[in-house]
């Protein structure tokens, strides 16, 4: 007997679903006092002394904002730094500091305001995440990559919310 491989399908109510949630999300998230988003504004949230994620808003139109959200290790890079300046061999700091560079989840977001819905456009540098992959593919990506993205953008944007603490100046 023969297994024939089943391809994966996403469900449309699910995905819409899960948009609709990752707006509703981001907007709690970018809430701010003068209900007006600018372009270049940006947010971070510190979760723990070794963790903060930082929003910035890259574009807004009409009908859209594309947000960028990526992850700071502050205690990683205060670290790098003093190695930087303590250490005579230079190469090996840059190196570390890049290869946590890498490790960082980042993606950009666009939120459609007309629709209420937010979706992964681009994450890890992949410019273009395609709702469907065949698999196996040439860059290993899981037949519901896009849905497992939007699903970690969900629990990323809920992490920030209940934990994340910002840096708000009283006095503008």
């Amino acid at each position: 007997m023969v297994m024939q491989n089943k391809k994966y399908h996403p469900s449309l109510s699910t995905w819409m679903n899960l948009c609709e949630i990752n707006y509703m999300l981001l907007v709690r998230l970018l809430a701010s006092n003068n209900d007006e988003e600018v372009i270049g504004e940006k947010r971070c949230f510190f979760i723990s002394d070794f963790l903060s994620y930082q929003t910035e808003i890259m574009e807004i139109t009409r009908y859209t904002t594309l947000v960028n959200i990526s992850q700071n290790l502050p205690y990683i890079e205060k670290t790098a730094d003093k190695e930087h300046q303590l250490n005579d061999n230079q190469e090996s700091s840059i190196v570390d500091l890049d290869l946590s560079k890498l490790l960082r989840p980042k993606m950009v977001i666009r939120m459609y305001h007309d629709a209420r819905m937010a979706e992964v456009i681009s994450n890890q540098d992949i410019r273009q995440v395609k709702p469907r992959y065949d698999y196996p593919n040439v860059h290993m990506h899981l037949p519901d990559e896009k849905q497992q993205i939007n699903q970690f953008l969900k629990e990323w944007l809920q992490l920030s919310l209940k934990l994340g603490q910002v840096n708000i100046s009283l006095f503008e």
